[in-house]
Parts: structure tokens; C-alpha cells; sequence
């Protein structure tokens, strides 16, 4: 009887979703096995959704955005009897092993579930915010960085015509690597992120400097987990199943435009780039990426090493634990905001 390999795909949707669970699909058929998708992330375990898959299923989605398969923010460890219902769905739909493709909450889970139970579960790490440690870079973080990168260009020509300084808010929750790598690509005069803490009042200085040389634009860059002095943390706020709140709503990138205007004087504009980042069809870096993680996640679960992540380390594709790979974020090191600090103002 042939075995069955189950996949999810957890969180906020990512380019390159769907070249995972090609390259899953294709390499559990050469082996014999076949393949389900779990709807809509953890849900799907807790509901004991499943769709079958096989190769006409996943033929034509390497270039899709999104994810075919659902994807959600759920926590089965929040909801009563959660826990118990993924195990039984495990055993009702006779899965022999999980692939899970998410961050740092889906795989947080997974890490869990196979310490606490020991279910059959391995990794993939999916992130635009390129947060997760155990991994050199995660798919979806090169096409969200192409994605600013070219909204920076284009705001750069409408800025220089018109003398403004132009706010650029990205995506980025705890972490700032989406903001320095595209406000460095793209020439940002300022970049502000959660891990530094440069503050507005500099943020002002640097464009006041510009201005003393001529420069009557600038462009800024600013992550949405950034925090403005003086921010009121005890306001209530919305939040998901892991804790997270709804950085949109906290309007961050308007909120720094009102300040430079109000602080220098000089017209300033905001873009906030939102769900765009996370839009498209993924660039071939995130393609190549996502096929290579979804080749070595089927090679995990067919040599029986559970537990497991894919990751990249230099050009090579290795593994590490899951609990080494949830265990702390990925925060950007002093060294390369030193790089985009180095052509401020």
C-alpha cells in the first residue's frame, strides 16, 4: 500500500507557495508515495480538510502566486481540543508524514507537535520577512524586496518633480530586512527599522542635510514594526491566534510623514505598499529557491528524519531542527544597516 504525504501552507501567503508543493508532489510520485493538501493551513488539520494531489493537480502552478492550497493563521494550540483533533486527523486520514511550509508561527507549531507527540512533520521556511533563523534567506523575501525595490524607483522621479519627501512603508513585522535590503537597492536617503534605533528628530537631520545641499527630495523608507518615540504601547489592540498584532492599522508610515512635515516644513507624502508585497508571481531566485527547499522536504520524509527543516546555508540546501529554526528571529545585524547608513542624507 502506497504512503501518504500530507502538506500545508500556513501564515500570510508568499510567492513561491506553489513551487514547494509542485516539487513535493512530483518528487513523493516518482517515489511512490502519494499526496494530499491540507486546506487552509493548520485549520485544515483541526477540520480534517483534504484534497488529493497529484501531478496534473500541480502542473502549471510554478509561476502562481499564492498558494492552491488554502492558507491560514491558525493555532491549534488555542483552540480547545485543537491539539487532539490534528493527531486524529493525522490517524483518519492515514498520513505517514506532514510537510509544513510556513514562518516562524506555522513551524513553531510543527515544532511542538513533533516534540510533544512525536508526529512525522518536517519544514519549509516561508517568509517575505526573511525573519527565520536557520535559514540564510527564506522564498518570498526576494520577490517582496523586487516589489519594493521598483515602488522606490518609481517614487523617486514623482519626488524629484515635485520637491517632496516621499514615506515608503513596507512590510517587515518584527524585523526590518525588507526595508534596508529594497531602501538600499533603491537608494533610500533614510531607513527606518525596529532593530535601530534612530529616531525621527535624526531622521529630520539627515533630510535637512540633504536639503543644505541641494538635494529638495528624499526618500524614506520605514518598516512597519518601527516605533516612533514616545508611542503609546498600552492602547488595545487587535490580535491573531499567535499573539500578533495588526501592524496596518497602527498607520506607521503616515504617522512619520506627519512628523517630518510638521518638523522640517517641507511637503512630504506616504505610500504604503501592504498586501502588493506579498502579490504576484515570484521572481526566479524565489522559484529556484522554493523548488530546491520542496525537493529536500520529500527527501527528508522519505529517509524518515522528522523533525526536520530545509534550509539554505551558502548555495547549499541542508537541514536543521525545527526547534533550532523557531527558536529566536532573524533580526538584521548592526553591520548591514551600516551598508544603507552609509549613503544617508
Amino acid at each position: 500500500m502506497a504512503k501518504t504525504i500530507g502538506m500545508l501552507t500556513g501564515g500570510g501567503d508568499c510567492p513561491g507557495l506553489n513551487a514547494v508543493i509542485r516539487a513535493v508532489v512530483r518528487s513523493a510520485d516518482a517515489e511512490g508515495w502519494d499526496s494530499v493538501a491540507v486546506l487552509e493551513g493548520w485549520r485544515g488539520m483541526v477540520e480534517g480538510r483534504f484534497q488529493d494531489l497529484g501531478v496534473q493537480e500541480v502542473s502549471g502552478i510554478l509561476p502562481r502566486g499564492g498558494t492552491i492550497i488554502g492558507t491560514s493563521r491558525t493555532n491549534p494550540y488555542k483552540l480547545d481540543g485543537g491539539v487532539d483533533k490534528v493527531r486524529q486527523s493525522f490517524r483518519d486520514r492515514g498520513l505517514d508524514a506532514l510537510v509544513a511550509i510556513g514562518g516562524e508561527d506555522t513551524l513553531g507549531v510543527a515544532a511542538k507537535l513533533h516534540a510533544d507527540f512525536g508526529l512525522p512533520i518536517v519544514g519549509v521556511p516561508k517568509t517575505i520577512d526573511n525573519d527565520l533563523s536557520g535559514t540564510d534567506y527564506t522564498f518570498g523575501f526576494d520577490t517582496a524586496v523586487t516589489i519594493a525595490t521598483e515602488a522606490i524607483d518609481r517614487l523617486h522621479t514623482t519626488a524629484e518633480s515635485h520637491n517632496r519627501v516621499m514615506v515608503v512603508e513596507v512590510m517587515g513585522r518584527h524585523t526590518g530586512w525588507i526595508a534596508v535590503v529594497s531602501g538600499i537597492a533603491g537608494g533610500a536617503d533614510v531607513i527606518l527599522i525596529p532593530e535601530q534605533p534612530i529616531s525621527v528628530d535624526e531622521c529630520c537631520d539627515e533630510i535637512r542635510h540633504r536639503h543644505a545641499r541641494g538635494k529638495d527630495f528624499s526618500i524614506v523608507v520605514v518598516s512597519e514594526g518601527y516605533e516612533l518615540d514616545g508611542e503609546d504601547g498600552d492602547e488595545p489592540a487587535e490580535v491573531d491566534q499567535f499573539g500578533h498584532v495588526r501592524l496596518s492599522v497602527r498607520g506607521v508610515g503616515d504617522r512619520v510623514a506627519k512628523a517630518i512635515e510638521e518638523r522640517t516644513g517641507y511637503e512630504t507624502r506616504v505610500t504604503v505598499l501592504g498586501h502588493v508585497q506579498r502579490g504576484g508571481t515570484p521572481t526566479p531566485r524565489d522559484r529556484v529557491l522554493a523548488t530546491r527547499y520542496g525537493l529536500k522536504a520529500a527527501d527528508l520524509v522519505h529517509e524518515g528524519r522528522f523533525g526536520q527543516m530545509a534550509a539554505l546555508r551558502g548555495d547549499a540546501i541542508v537541514d536543521v531542527s525545527l526547534a533550532e529554526a523557531t527558536a529566536e528571529l532573524k533580526t538584521v545585524p548592526p553591520e548591514w544597516y551600516d551598508v544603507a547608513r552609509a549613503f544617508f542624507g
